[in-house]
């Protein structure tokens, strides 16, 4: 059996079910009315073969054995004995009489086949027992009979007595013919039984053909439409339950297709909205930012009730001009049109410039081995060691630990610091754009977007970051730990986002 086949009657799959189910149905059936058709003929075999040996016996009892007198002689019930299995129904004959009183005397049509020991006990009993005669009962002794089995061979045992003293006779006919068409029979009931579950297997086959079909169609329409092919349409025939799910598939597509088309409308319009916001944002922010550059410079000749006001000026439009900065990124990456501009990275010095530029230096330990240089983004990479160590200095506090490794194909940064680590539930969402760890704490000198561009530009390099507590010997939190994971060779994944890109530019043209 190929494998194709096996897939396709694996235990759990519909087809393979249907096939049991109609091939147990078949079975059941067939198996019935076989058995009731062999218990019937078997019975009507039997009835007719024994019916017309016991009749054709008991005329012989009446017509021969009756004649013979009240003390025969062996001879005489020999020679009649003879005379009874002569007859057509084939069975041998075993008279029994009396030569005297108390002195039973035997005759047999063949001493060889038939014998008193091989009639049953219980039916001597019976042939021997006088019955009263009465109105209901009009003879004192009755022809019984009995099955039997010699050497695997089935027999017929009747037998009477005379009425008025006279011997007692038996039959003992074979019923091997019997018996041989009977199996005969069986044989062929087992044949139409097998051939009724094939022809059923058959029937059940094409059914779940003609019933699965339809159902395959629909799931990989729901598979094209789980793929993002919204425009999946199944062609409806018929009128029965599957054309309703078709029409009922279909009308969910359309529905789907209209609410994403909606959807993405609207997350389109945000986006250019954010995009243009940025965009006009900036030429105001240039020009506070040049204002508070003045103010900065002469902020110590300032009045001191005016200082700090001009101090708080400063810092919020820096802030707001990293708001801005970031929020112009976060758009790059929600429309696909980010970049990445590989360069070979020497990482140690491209880590030790982040930290320089940073005035980080007495901050950060960097355990970094010289000469691990790999094809990178280094504006992106500036940006993801930035945002990871400048947070672990915000909340985690000097001083911080930056180790470099490579595992495989990878190469690995861990940012450790030795603050109170983050909490637990905190854990899932660092990444989240705009999370707060305390709803009571909503403003921050941050802009809430830093790890979530540092994710991003982790994983348009085809790499990751993941965030956890470090735990001491003492088994107590001792600091978290961010690890980003990136590959030695990313120029696989730039053409991918660039082929990716490209054809989205080219669509929404």
């Amino acid at each position: 059996m190929s494998k194709g086949i096996l897939t396709r009657l694996r235990l759990s799959s519909l087809r393979l079910r249907l096939v049991v189910v109609f091939a147990l149905v078949a079975l059941t059936a067939a198996v019935s009315a076989s058995g009731i058709a062999y218990w019937l003929n078997r019975e009507a075999v039997l009835t007719r073969t024994q019916d017309g040996a016991l009749g054709d016996f008991r005329q012989e009892m009446q017509n021969r054995a009756a004649t013979l007198p009240l003390r025969p002689s062996q001879e005489d019930l020999r020679r009649t004995a003879e005379q009874m299995a002569t007859g057509s129904a084939n069975y041998q004959v075993l008279l029994l009489g009396e030569r005297d009183a108390g002195k039973p005397i035997v005759g047999a049509s063949d001493p060889d086949d038939f014998t008193l020991a091989d009639v049953p006990r219980s039916l001597r009993e019976a042939v021997d027992t006088r019955r009263p005669v009465t109105e209901a009962n009009p003879y004192p002794y009755h022809l019984f009979w009995q099955r039997t089995e010699r050497n695997g061979t089935p027999y017929l045992v009747g037998g009477t007595r005379i009425d008025g003293g006279g011997p007692a006779g038996y039959m003992f006919k074979s019923l091997a013919a019997e018996k041989a068409d009977l199996n005969s029979l069986a044989w062929s009931l087992g044949i139409a039984t097998a051939l009724a579950v094939a022809g059923s297997v058959l029937l059940a086959q094409v059914a779940a053909t003609t019933v699965l079909r339809p159902v395959h169609r629909l799931g990989e329409a729901a598979k094209q439409l789980g793929e993002g092919k919204l425009d999946t349409r199944l062609r409806v025939t018929g009128a029965d339950e599957l054309a309703d799910l078709t029409r009922t598939f279909n009308s969910a597509a359309e529905s789907l297709q209209k609410k994403v088309a909606d959807m993405s409308a609207r997350e389109e319009s945000s986006r250019r909205f954010v995009a243009d916001m940025s965009h006009e944002l900036r030429t105001p922010l240039t020009a506070l930012t040049a204002v508070t550059e003045v103010l900065e410079d002469e902020q110590d000749s300032l009045d001191p009730m005016i200082a700090p006001a001009v101090a708080l000026v400063v810092s919020e439009t820096r802030r707001l001009n990293d708001l801005v900065e970031n929020l112009m990124e976060v758009t790059r990456f929600d429309a696909g049109t980010a970049r990445l501009v590989l360069d070979e990275v020497d990482i140690a010095d491209q880590i030790t410039a982040c930290i320089d530029a940073r005035a980080w230096l007495d901050a950060v330990d960097l355990d970094a081995e010289r000469g691990i240089v790999a094809p990178l983004d280094p504006r992106r990479l500036d940006v993801i060691l930035a945002n990871l160590i400048g947070n672990a200095l915000k909340h985690g506090g000097s001083p911080v630990r930056v180790s470099v490794r490579t595992e495989d194909d990878e190469l690995v940064i861990a940012v450790r610091d030795h603050g109170p680590g983050i909490p637990e539930e905190v854990l899932p969402h660092v990444f989240d754009r705009f999370y707060k760890a305390s709803a009571s704490r909503p403003r921050s000198d941050g802009s809430g977007l830093g790890l979530s561009i540092a994710m991003e530009n982790a994983l348009i390099h085809g790499g990751s970051i993941t965030a956890s507590n470090s735990v001491g010997e003492d088994g107590a939190v001792d600091g978290a730990v961010f690890v980003l994971r990136l590959p030695l060779d990313a120029s696989g994944i730039t053409r991918e986002v660039q082929t990716r890109s490209s054809q989205g530019e080219v669509e929404e043209a």
